[in-house]
């Protein structure tokens, strides 16, 4: 990856999002929790939440990633608290759409994935920025059990 490559994908907003990730930590009480790990970088997010009539009311994430990782866990963290497990799905699809086929920026409240577009050239980055959202789809499905 050269100087400008690197340039254009880690973009002032990416970093913004990275260094201001809502929800960091662990719940000691959740209703599910899930760890996923990309097997090509190592990035790691495990999180934890609770729900509430089909509604997320409570969130912690755990996030060990690059700084895509991070931004992508900062959008979802900021938008999470009150979303059905519907909607963690459709977002996760719709952010794997985004990335590997130019698909359409996830709907509202999740168009805060919008700042993660320069990532779709780099396929390798693609596991990373996903992490979050899988996790988060995992854990709402162990809670609904």
């Amino acid at each position: 990856m050269s100087d400008s490559d690197l340039i254009k994908l880690y973009s002032a907003r990416i970093l913004e999002l990275a260094a201001d990730i809502p929800h960091l930590g662990r719940m000691t009480e959740s209703q599910g929790s899930a760890r996923r790990r990309s097997p090509l970088c190592g990035s790691m997010v495990t999180v934890d939440l609770t729900l509430d009539q089909g509604r997320v009311s409570g969130f912690a994430q755990d996030v060990k990633a690059c700084a895509l990782g991070q931004a992508s866990a900062a959008v979802l963290g900021r938008v999470v608290i009150g979303r059905s497990v519907a909607e963690l799905q459709a977002a996760r699809t719709a952010l794997e759409a985004m990335l590997k086929a130019a698909g359409p920026v996830p709907a509202p409240p999740f168009d805060g994935y919008e700042a993660l577009i320069p990532a779709r050239d780099y396929k390798n980055r693609h596991a990373s920025i996903l992490l979050p959202l899988e996790a988060a789809c995992e854990a709402a499905a162990l809670a609904t059990r």
